[in-house]
């Protein structure tokens, strides 16, 4: 039988062919390309010619080839839609992955020739683009332990194999307390709740078998269920199952995993010669030290906290107002935060969500994109790895330029959140290959013959993603290594945080934010209403966010912790968290952090980009939102480029300086008047 993961691709634009591929080809696909990666490896470090650019880093650039479509693929399917068989294949590939990972770092032969070429590199005739390439070569290896010897680069080796382990069961983990809790309501339950909430939560009951509507950890079900609920007791119940992810003492307990995974970093970055794996870490990143971080963090920390102390007093009087005694809770801040932003901006969640239909944000997103990079999208009739998930043709003057796929519906086999991933990235070493982009996200899906309805916030996370898509279908380099967002981490966030802010432009929801049942655009009043309060409750929103961050820091910025939540409420009680409000990802379900090792002592990398993010905007502010001359700035100067240039070099190129924190504390209402 043919292996549907190693044939060849006679698809359109070489997509997987979902419906061939099988759960037992995995694992032999997987194998195949490990040998096939494995021989390249060998035939570069042995080859008996001197080291050249051409024979060794572009060789190496050439060898995971079968290895990157096998697992572009398998992944791409798997975080959006996994099975008990996906999970155990992720679970036993992890740590042969990481083995062989390790296998082509320790190959002293293969660094011996990197390192030669690195050492005569200014005498080479490379190209800047090649020239990078070789530096973050020689970088990651030295970075994974190539210079370590005996015992030691067999540690490095161990720590890394169990850390992908720890890290694809702690994920897994979190995915079955989400997919398991769900509380069942009866009718009189929904009294108080907007239709869309109550058609979600019948859809949600639908989803899992139950006998009538339920809430699930679902964000797009908690979150308004929370924010519309009268009934106290139930946003209890519902919020101390959410805040409790991964730490229910039951199988899927994710605690012992964070500890030991905090142990085994500070280990691998001591066997580095790193004093804390925040100073590895970020070395490499904008920031580049620890104190960097925490100066950002603090300097909003404090203008943040003042604003949320002001707003839950408000909150509180409100809730005593209802006759309501004793402390405002974290289940309170939501709901009594909804009703005091309807009295003042006259915000009605009810009212607003129609008008935010999915399938009119999809299309401003495509609109806004067609404006300022010339880019058309067209559907194509293909099958995808799910029934939700849909493709589209994306074209510039005719020209192909990418695959993009877009998965937007929470479902029970889909890990939370939303995230982009490239099923296959752009690169022109091997031909000119260009990107299959994937879009996830977490929607909650309307009942049948419904339009599926987004909150702002959906929608704010529906052009985040995109962004993220644009600069993977962008990218414009040679080598695959740099290409899309293979960029610094606090840099990744700001093509996709840039791209937020074309949703608050007016015209564009003049043309798209339509009634899903009169089909009117919205009203004017309701516009303006909606745009004035982008700034209502960012105390709250500011505040969840830097006490992860500050946390994700503390946690790698020194010794491990011998009792990570033990820590993290040390952490909390320094700073002075306000007691309803709580961390947006505690400990046991921080999936940024403890998933992998992306965000790992970068969770702030979301408010560094946005630094940038929100002084890049200006300057189309001070033209207009679709300046041709300053979105071409974008996309030759940051877009295009991928990590071909360090991160610093190409937002000064677009913007000819780095910014200060004005901006964002301006964006996010945080200046006091003096």
């Amino acid at each position: 039988m043919t292996n549907a993961y190693l044939s060849e691709w006679n698809t359109p634009f070489n997509l997987p062919p979902f419906a061939d591929l099988t759960d037992a080809d995995v694992k032999p696909a997987v194998e195949a390309a490990l040998e096939e990666g494995r021989a390249a490896i060998k035939a570069i470090a042995e080859n008996p010619e001197a080291p050249s650019f051409a024979n060794t880093i572009e060789a190496l650039e050439k060898a995971d080839a079968t290895l990157s479509k096998v697992l572009g693929a398998f992944y791409g399917m798997a975080g959006a839609d996994t099975n008990d068989v996906r999970d155990g294949l992720m679970r036993d590939l992890s740590p042969v992955l990481s083995a062989y990972s390790s296998e082509i770092t320790a190959n002293e032969a293969l660094f011996n020739r990197i390192e030669t070429l690195w050492q005569a590199h200014e005498t080479l005739d490379l190209t800047d683009e090649q020239q990078r390439v070789l530096m973050l070569t020689r970088r990651s290896f030295v970075r994974s332990g190539a210079k370590l010897e005996g015992a030691e680069k067999d540690r490095m080796a161990a720590i890394k194999s169990r850390l992908a382990s720890l890290g694809t069961q702690f994920t897994q983990n979190l995915l079955a307390d989400e997919r398991e809790w769900f509380m069942e309501l009866e009718e009189a339950d929904l009294e108080g709740l907007p239709q869309f909430v109550v058609n979600a939560a019948h859809a949600a009951g639908e989803e899992k078998g139950a006998k009538g509507p339920v809430v699930t950890l679902s964000r797009s079900l908690i979150t308004p269920f929370l924010q519309f609920s009268p009934r106290r007791d139930l946003r209890e119940k519902a919020f101390r199952a959410w805040a409790a992810r991964g730490e229910n003492g039951n199988k899927n307990d994710n605690r012992e995993i964070a500890k030991e995974i905090l142990e085994l970093r500070e280990e691998r970055a001591k066997l580095l010669g790193y004093e804390s794996f925040a100073a590895y870490k970020l070395e490499t990143e904008m920031a580049k030290t620890p104190e960097h971080v925490r100066d950002l963090l603090m300097r909003v920390w404090t203008p943040a906290k003042d604003a949320a102390k002001r707003d839950g007093a408000i909150l509180a009087a409100m809730m005593a107002e209802d006759g309501i005694n004793g402390d405002l809770e974290p289940w309170d801040w939501r709901y009594y935060s909804a009703i005091r932003r309807k009295a003042e901006h006259d915000l009605d969640e009810a009212e607003l969500k129609p008008y935010l239909q999915l399938e009119r944000m999809i299309e401003a997103a495509f609109a806004c994109a067609n404006r300022l990079f010339g880019l058309e999208f067209d559907p194509l009739d293909v099958t995808t790895y799910h029934p939700d998930a849909r493709a589209w043709n994306v074209t510039r003057n005719g020209k192909h330029i990418a695959v993009f796929i877009g998965d937007y519906f929470a479902r029970g086999s889909k890990r939370s959140g939303a995230w982009c991933t490239a099923m296959r990235s752009q690169q022109k070493l091997m031909g000119d290959i260009r990107p299959i982009v994937l879009n996830v996200c977490n929607f909650a899906k309307p009942s049948k013959g419904e339009a599926a309805l987004l909150s702002y916030d959906d929608a704010r996370t529906l052009f985040h993603e995109f962004g993220h898509a644009l600069h993977q279908m962008l990218s414009d380099v040679t080598y695959e290594s740099i290409s899309g967002t293979s960029v610094a981490r606090d840099f990744v966030e700001l093509p996709s945080q840039l791209y937020e802010h074309w949703l608050e432009v007016p015209e564009v929801l003049e043309e798209f934010a339509t009634h899903a049942k009169t089909g009117e655009s919205m009203p004017r009043d309701m516009l303006e209403r909606l745009l004035a309060a982008q700034t209502y409750d960012q105390g709250f929103a500011t505040v969840e966010y830097v006490a992860s961050a500050l946390v994700d820091l503390d946690f790698h910025d020194g010794p491990a912790p011998k009792d990570p939540m033990a820590a993290q409420a040390a952490t909390l009680k320094r700073i002075g968290l306000p007691h309803a409000i709580t961390m947006r990802h505690a400990t046991p379900h921080f999936s940024h952090v403890f998933s992998g090792d992306g965000y790992s002592s970068g969770y702030y990398s979301y408010m560094w980009s946005e630094v940038m993010d929100a002084d890049a905007f200006e300057a189309f502010e001070e033209t207009s939102p679709f300046d041709p001359a300053m979105a071409k700035s974008l996309e030759e100067n940051i877009l295009s480029k991928g990590g071909s240039q360090d991160a610093e070099a190409l937002y000064k190129a677009f913007r000819g300086r780095m910014p200060g924190v004005e901006a964002l504390l301006k964006g996010r209402g945080l200046l006091v008047a003096e």
